[in-house]
């Protein structure tokens, strides 16, 4: 609730609080209405209050006590110690001074605050609402706020926002949305009748109704029974709807003649087209004759022109015949072509058996070139021992016999001995197995020294790189990743060549088989892009690749050209000469063993 003057300079009070949306506006607009045009100021309206309400605070000040007209003078008892006026929502302190619910709030705000009547000091939690005050309060009789508009009821101030629901003195909005103007009530239907600029009105040409501020611009350029001048000026007035048609046989309208197109350049008024056509009616029948002649030597160029093509026809369809027998034979080209290539692929397929099958042959080899190696040494400290023992034995006595039981003991313990590195050897392979083993269906790949293997990859040395083995469970497929650093077949000396490769398992017998997993290979971007480059495929049931291996692992399958080396090299897959090689199988709808 605010307030602000009248056209006669008396304070009224303007509710905020049960404003409805639709005339907020119209309400914030008359806080402070000084206007001669209006013979009020007051802007309670009827939608603004709830008579059900039990308690008026709609018609409340949003600041300070009442500002309203009482028939007689509030005692003292009844007025705010801090703004004088009645009291709104009375509060009384501890030393016993009333005050507004909004002034007592402005006091408490500020530091140490203190009682203006008596500057006592002020605490909140000692101060508390005048229920009895307020009742007597609301129980005085004022005057009704349309006062200045004629109004002479008098009531109390609790029944104010009852009466001004109905009092006919009290301005209110105009019905019409459009409209910001407020009325007295009892003048409503006059200024609905009368004087509202958004009144609905009827237009006397066309009888559509619209709103009165639309009449005159729907008159000056929409209404279709509105009469208009002809612009050629041969009639005084005519209607808009048939305007369109009228400058078709207007008499005055310019026109230009029917033979235009044949050459004729007359241009003139409706009413004097017809004595031009009875004049020039010989020249206009030269026109069409010239135009006439034009036409028919055109439909002969164009009668020799086909002619021509037509003799040309036969020597394209010729053509035409070549080129399908020339076609047909490199479709007979390509698909020899296509079997040469399937004969390659296979050709191969069978040199990549035997190259694995050399590969494990030479890693047997190396095994066996170690243990020889191991076999030399051994061989050497026992031959070392004897030399110590045999001159030992020569300076004792019965020294032949304790030779040869040494000999036969050292020969014991020398068996023994090589047994047991066997098996350290096979369980320390197992542990390194073991350690770097996956058993998710995912394999990470860390291959180091890039540009040496690489080099050594060029040079013919190792060709290829074999990865740990992984799983796809304790009990699942055996598999593991199949790398050249310079490329194989397609892509050898352009593209690192990367293959997917099931070994044999120790389960494979509780299996199913083929292989039918989908199988993603993948080169890790170690930038912070994260831009990895990968491939993906569903194996093949009826390939070798993925049958159930015999050999300790099957032929390798996979992407020739996986990635080219210039897109490797350049980029951020290579860091501190190390790359990662990603493989991951689905075993979403792999079944239990």
């Amino acid at each position: 609730m605010s307030s602000g003057r009248n056209a006669n300079g008396r304070e009224v009070q303007i509710p905020l609080q049960q404003v409805a949306p639709s005339v907020v506006a119209p309400l914030s607009s008359t806080l402070a209405i000084t206007s001669a045009s209006h013979r009020s100021a007051n802007p309670w309206s009827p939608c603004d209050l709830t008579p059900q309400q039990s308690a008026p605070a709609g018609f409340q000040p949003l600041h300070g006590g009442f500002r309203d007209h009482f028939v007689e003078k509030p005692e003292a008892k009844y007025c705010c110690e801090s703004c004088r006026r009645v009291l709104c929502e009375p509060r009384q302190t501890e030393c016993g001074h009333r005050f507004c619910q909004s002034c007592i709030n402005d006091i408490l705000s500020h530091p140490n605050p203190v009682c203006p009547a008596d500057m006592e000091p002020l605490f909140k939690d000692k101060i508390f609402r005048d229920v009895c005050c307020h009742r007597e309060i609301m129980a005085l009789k004022v005057f009704c706020r349309s006062k200045a508009n004629g109004c002479q009821e008098q009531m109390s101030l609790q029944q104010i926002p009852d009466h001004l629901n109905v009092c006919p003195f009290f301005e209110v909005p105009c019905p019409l949305g459009k409209c910001k103007e407020r009325v007295m009530r009892k003048e409503i239907p006059e200024h609905l009748a009368w004087k509202c600029k958004h009144r609905e009105s009827t237009c006397e040409f066309c009888t559509t109704k619209m709103p009165l501020t639309d009449l005159q611009k729907h008159k000056e350029t929409m209404c279709p029974s509105f009469p208009v001048p002809c612009p050629n000026h041969c009639c005084s007035s005519l209607l808009r709807s048939e305007l369109t048609s009228h400058q078709h046989d207007c008499p005055k309208a310019q026109v230009s003649c029917l033979f235009h197109r044949y050459g004729c350049t007359f241009k003139g008024l409706n009413q004097d087209m017809r004595q031009h056509d009875s004049t020039f009616v010989a020249e206009h029948l030269r026109m069409m004759v010239k135009g006439n002649c034009l036409l028919e030597n055109k439909v002969e160029n164009v009668k020799e022109e086909l002619m021509e093509r037509c003799k040309v026809l036969p020597a394209l369809s010729s053509r035409l015949s070549e080129l399908e027998s020339q076609n047909e034979e490199l479709r007979e080209k390509n698909r020899q072509t296509e079997q040469k290539l399937a004969t390659m692929q296979k050709l191969m397929s069978s040199h990549s058996e035997k190259l694995l099958e050399l590969e494990m042959e030479l890693r047997s080899f190396r095994v066996l070139r170690e243990e020889v190696e191991t076999l030399r040494g051994t061989v050497e400290n026992v031959r070392t021992r004897l030399s110590t023992l045999e001159q030992g034995g020569r300076s004792g006595s019965g020294s032949t016999h304790t030779l040869a039981s040494l000999e036969t003991q050292l020969n014991r313990h020398d068996d023994m001995l090589s047994v047991h590195e066997i098996r350290l050897a096979d369980m320390d392979l197992r542990f390194q197995v073991l350690e770097t083993a996956s058993y998710n269906g995912t394999l990470i790949w860390k291959i180091r020294d890039y540009k040496r293997r690489k080099q050594e990859a060029v040079a013919g040395k190792t060709l290829s790189l074999y990865s740990q083995p992984f799983y796809t469970g304790y009990f699942g497929y055996k598999m593991c990743a199949r790398v050249y650093l310079n490329g194989d077949g397609m892509g050898k000396g352009t593209h690192l060549s990367l293959f997917f490769v099931v070994m044999k398992g120790e389960y494979d017998a509780l299996l199913p088989w083929p292989f039918k997993q989908k199988v993603t290979l993948m080169l890790m971007d170690q930038g912070p892009s994260r831009k990895h480059l990968g491939d993906a495929f569903k194996p093949d049931p009826n390939s070798s690749s993925f049958r159930r291996p015999t050999a300790e692992m099957n032929i390798a399958s996979g992407c020739p050209l996986f990635v080219a080396q210039s897109l490797l090299e350049t980029g951020s897959y290579i860091k501190d000469d190390t790359i990662f090689i990603k493989v991951t199988v689905d075993t979403s709808d792999l079944p239990d063993p």
